[in-house]
């Protein structure tokens, strides 16, 4: 059973630093893409941050790039987002995603494409 667990989440203020971490289970991570995405109230889920099994190519949405680094440690089979200088802006439910690296080695970045999702873990951060 694939199970993904965050940890992280909490209130911060202003340029001040979080770091989220998932932890999988039930599969084998080295052949899985893994994100993380947000989701603010009334808005669409979307990906900040999303890393390829090998570590060789990551995505980063252009609200957080400079800010936030996503890394991974398949022998912990757990996916890390640190996140620095935070802003209001960052506010959400952060959810850590997994899908199965594509025979293209497509990862891709939209929600939908993603089939395991953890429970979410909340960051607020304030002015």
């Amino acid at each position: 059973q694939v199970q993904l667990v965050e940890s992280g989440g909490g209130a911060v203020q202003a340029g001040g630093s979080l770091r989220l971490n998932c932890t999988a289970s039930g599969f084998t991570h080295s052949r899985y893409c893994m994100g993380w995405w947000r989701e603010a109230p009334g808005e669409e889920r979307e990906c900040v941050a999303r890393i390829r099994p090998d570590g060789d190519s990551t995505y980063y949405d252009e609200s957080v790039k400079g800010r936030f680094t996503i890394s991974q440690d398949n022998s912990k089979n757990t996916v890390y987002l640190e996140m620095n200088n935070l802003k209001p802006e960052d506010t959400g439910m952060y959810y850590c995603a997994a899908r199965a690296l594509s025979r293209s080695g497509y990862c891709g970045n939209w929600y939908k494409e993603y089939n395991y999702w953890g429970q979410g873990t909340q960051v607020t951060v304030s002015s």
